[in-house]
């Protein structure tokens, strides 16, 4: 039986699709899915406590989202391009993948200019390549090392708020778009089921013996672009660069081998644990890129319960969480997480399955 991706359509209203966080991070509502007995409950985020004891692993992603929408504009008709970073290809010639918008202006050789805020020119680039329709390869010139570079493209960026979040960034963006623990630069969006988690929350969590484990997955657009067949065996994943240390999987196997909860925080989390499985079932240190698509029916072999928020119909995100939890009930469960108001996507609340 091919799992197709109509079976993941329903309805959302708009209304749902949070337009900002939380007034404090742990705060947002939680829904716990009990995937045994079927049993649901609604809780608060900070009730997660309740769920985890000593010797428990919570398996956390820590990269860090850079500023990478940018607007330039085009040299001689100076129209506005919006200029979106995806990675960095070559530090020394300074090539980067990047999209842009509107696309159809925008061709091989074409000049773009980056201005401050006094209107002046501080940053060029030339276009060298096209790689998808929006896609293309661009070159910055610049003159300084590489950390001013760095500081200058950080100048120009704008935190990349998913294009569902209808506003502009504003200050609380530059917090709240950014978990925590954020550590390793190079995500264009965040890890948003670790967003939750505040300062004191991970303090308890930490005193009553919860160990952390944390893995790198750089999110990029991949994650969120849409999936246009309707057989997901056929659907290719774009590839993201992940790292999971040594330390990381002595943490994660130690609560594995003594039977404890090994908690994805993520779909991020999931995917890279995942990608890096032992022949003996256990998680092992890896480094490199990952195209893995994880869609029904799925055998996990690592984590034994999820965080993750409530996502978009026919999203890749959605389709992992009824991977794991079970078509049928986290189907049922989305359609009482709308009955209940709950709020959907990057700022809104959070699902436990357990």
């Amino acid at each position: 039986m091919r799992t197709k991706l109509s079976q993941f359509n329903f309805d959302l209203p708009e209304k749902l699709i949070a337009q900002y966080p939380a007034e404090q991070r742990d705060e947002s509502r939680l829904l716990v899915a009990h995937r045994d007995t079927g049993k649901v409950e609604h809780r608060l985020f900070k009730d997660i406590m309740d769920y985890f004891d000593e010797s428990d692993a919570l398996i956390f992603n820590n990269t860090k989202v850079f500023p990478a929408r940018m607007f330039g504009k085009k040299e001689k008709t100076g129209a506005k391009i919006e200029v979106f970073l995806l990675r960095e290809l070559n530090t020394d010639a300074r090539l980067w993948d990047v999209l842009v918008d509107p696309a159809r202006k925008i061709r091989v050789g074409n000049k773009l200019y980056f201005t401050d805020n006094d209107g002046n020119d501080i940053l060029v680039a030339e276009v060298v390549d096209n790689t998808t329709s929006r896609g293309r390869t661009i070159r910055f010139f610049y003159d300084g090392d590489d950390a001013e570079f760095k500081g200058v493209l950080k100048q120009l960026g704008n935190t990349p708020l998913p294009k569902y979040i209808k506003r502009p960034p504003e200050k609380i963006d530059l917090e709240r778009y950014q978990t925590l623990y954020a550590k390793e630069p190079g995500a264009v969006a965040a890890p948003t089921a670790g967003l939750h988690f505040s300062r004191e929350l991970l303090k308890r969590l930490e005193i009553k013996g919860v160990n952390f484990a944390e893995i790198t997955l750089h999110v990029g657009l991949g994650t969120f672009r849409s999936i246009d067949v309707e057989d997901l065996s056929k659907h290719k994943m774009d590839a993201e660069y992940f790292k999971i240390t040594q330390q990381a999987t002595e943490t994660v196997n130690k609560a594995k081998s003594g039977g404890r909860r090994v908690c994805g925080v993520g779909t991020t989390s999931m995917r890279s644990i995942e990608s890096a499985v032992s022949a003996t079932g256990m998680l092992k240190a890896a480094e490199g890129w990952t195209n893995l698509f994880i869609y029904p029916p799925y055998d996990f072999s690592i984590a034994n319960c999820m965080i993750t928020n409530f996502h978009l119909p026919k999203s890749s995100l959605v389709i992992m969480a009824a991977a794991f939890g079970g078509y049928e009930f986290i189907m049922d469960i989305y359609q009482e997480a709308i009955k209940e108001e709950y709020r959907f996507y990057s700022y809104g609340d959070a699902m436990l399955i357990l």
